[in-house]
């Protein structure tokens, strides 16, 4: 226990005599993991986002003039596929009463026979990636007119979004890998500007994990405080967008508080892991153990 207490008493020394460079530590990875949070929170929004833009009506296929029971067989087929999460008919009535509203500022194209309306089976996706794959099965049906989807769109928002979540993939593998660098040259100037008292440690017979352990509680404070400040960051920051931005706004800009307190705990033991490994690198390269 005095041994303990005796590591845990060098290692704030140590942080106190050193506390500008610790400053700078702490401040690099304060701003290297909030930046690494903030990339995630935002993946989250484009998750979310495109979640929701994917709501509605993904494929339309208009019918031709066919028996009762060919339109029933092939709705059943189509609910069966594994890629279709629901699908809802929409009979020559309907199609009328949707003409009537989309043409209501136009009286003249409203003396429309509705039989000659196609009736239509409209086709929502568990992902809108899968819509192509879809298209080719029905297109060719004879009991099919035409299939209508905004492919061009669908292309765009899955383009934008995998780009989006690969960028902060990378900006997290970067600054996270940066951050432990940061650390790792911190303790190697702590340990060189207390070379010759490490010296004399090693002279009346300290082990070298004797030696090492105040440096690696270092490292971990060192990381834990740059972690906690960009966690209190990022919810701060989430919390005046959340506050700040129009409840009518169309894009959604608040993320489940699940995901923050989830993160929030990884980010908080990623930069106590981060300090350890750091610590660890600088204190074996000057110790060349």
């Amino acid at each position: 226990m005095r041994r303990l207490t005796f590591l845990v008493r060098e290692a704030v020394s140590s942080l106190r005599r050193n506390l500008l460079v610790v400053t700078a530590a702490v401040v690099s990875v304060f701003i290297s993991l909030a930046l690494v949070f903030g990339a995630l929170v935002l993946s989250e929004l484009v998750r979310e986002n495109t979640a929701r833009w994917q709501e509605g009506d993904h494929i339309i296929v208009f019918l031709n003039d066919v028996p009762d029971q060919t339109e029933l067989s092939l709705q059943e087929e189509v609910q069966g596929w594994s890629e279709v999460a629901s699908i809802t008919y929409c009979d020559k009535a309907c199609a009328y009463q949707e003409f009537k509203e989309m043409f209501a500022d136009q009286p003249s194209l409203l003396n429309v026979d509705p039989s000659v309306l196609p009736a239509s089976l409209r086709i929502k996706l568990h992902n809108i990636d899968t819509y192509k794959d879809v298209t080719y099965r029905l297109i060719g049906n004879p009991a099919i007119r035409r299939v209508v989807t905004a492919s061009e769109q669908f292309d765009q928002l899955s383009a934008v979004t995998k780009a989006l979540n690969w960028l902060a993939l990378g900006l997290a593998i970067v600054l996270g890998v940066a951050s432990i660098v940061l650390i790792a040259n911190t303790i190697r100037m702590a340990i060189y500007a207390r070379r010759d008292e490490i010296s004399v440690m090693r002279l009346v017979g300290a082990s070298n994990w004797f030696i090492r352990v105040p440096f690696l509680l270092e490292g971990m404070v060192q990381g834990l405080t740059g972690a906690f400040l960009a966690v209190v960051a990022v919810w701060i920051g989430q919390s005046y967008v959340t506050n700040h931005i129009s409840p009518t706004f169309l894009i959604r800009l608040t993320v489940d508080r699940g995901f923050l307190v989830s993160w929030s705990l990884a980010i908080l033991v990623f930069g106590a892991l981060a300090g350890v490994v750091g610590s660890a690198t600088g204190v074996r390269r000057f110790l060349k153990v």
